[in-house]
């Protein structure tokens, strides 16, 4: 059984709103990263308060904390960001999640990534170690310009770090963007570590164009069908960024998030999954 969760910002800043959105498309689960106008990791405890009583009285649960824990570069201080990533694990403890996503350092200026490989595995470690005394699960995400651009990347730091609390999130359209082939390249390699997908598609070549699921160079049909095949019966969280693409978090407005639900949905049709 497929759960269905999204990015509940990219509807509008309005967490009412957000819910009417995905509530009208049977959508009980919102991926936490923005409530009016300010990134989770800001809420102040009297707005954790709130956002919480609104999704209670509304039946809404939160399917991981969408933190942007580790899109930083690497020569930013390290005890900062540790007190951030600390805050994102007692955001998931308040909200009832099990799960934080989480990202894989930028270089320094200037610099190459791969040349902090041990720094980058360092960190990881100490994160993961932390989240497991939390019981948290970590969700690392494939993602541009970071360590965990490419397939081999993220699979190095899964490998290495190789913890039940640190696992994959796969997303289709951030490998095709880099001119990577999800199902022929990459599925093949990170299948057996991902436990949660983020759901958008994109079209191969220079512009990178980001479309709804089933509708760009993502092999939806095929990742999924196989995903569902192996047992997967996780989330699948509906991140369209069809209006807006930024660094930190998209824009997709209320309707084109509808079409991009309703998207995800007829691929799970076609491949007659439950959700």
């Amino acid at each position: 059984m497929i759960t269905l969760t999204g990015f509940g910002d990219e509807i509008g800043p309005d967490l009412n709103q957000q819910m009417d959105v995905l509530g009208a498309e049977d959508v009980k689960f919102i991926e936490l990263r923005g409530v009016n106008g300010k990134n989770v990791m800001q809420f102040t405890p009297a707005e954790c308060k709130e956002i919480k009583n609104q999704l209670d009285a509304r039946g809404f649960g939160i399917s991981a904390i969408g933190s942007p824990i580790g899109k930083v570069k690497i020569s930013e201080d390290w005890n900062t960001h540790l007190d951030s990533f600390k805050h994102a694990l007692e955001l998931a403890d308040f909200f009832e999640t099990q799960y934080v996503r989480l990202f894989s350092y930028y270089p320094p200026e200037g610099g190459n990534i791969n040349d902090h490989r041990d720094e980058v595995m360092r960190r990881m470690k100490i994160k993961t170690d932390l989240a497991k005394k939390a019981g948290i699960i970590l969700l690392l995400e494939n993602e541009s310009n970071l360590y965990g651009e490419s397939p081999e990347s993220c699979v190095d730091i899964l490998r290495t770090v190789n913890s039940p609390n640190l696992k994959a999130i796969f997303d289709p359209a951030n490998f095709v963007v880099k001119g990577y082939v999800p199902f022929d390249h990459c599925w093949p390699l990170l299948k057996k570590y991902v436990i949660y997908f983020h759901i958008k598609d994109a079209v191969a070549g220079p512009e990178g164009k980001i479309v709804p699921a089933g509708q760009g160079d993502g092999q939806l049909h095929q990742v999924l069908g196989d995903a569902l095949a192996s047992g997967f019966a996780g989330f699948m969280s509906v991140e369209p960024h069809l209006a807006k693409a930024g660094q930190f978090s998209g824009f997709t407005g209320p309707e084109l998030f509808t079409t991009a639900i309703r998207a995800l949905k007829k691929v799970l049709d076609d491949l007659g999954a439950e959700y």
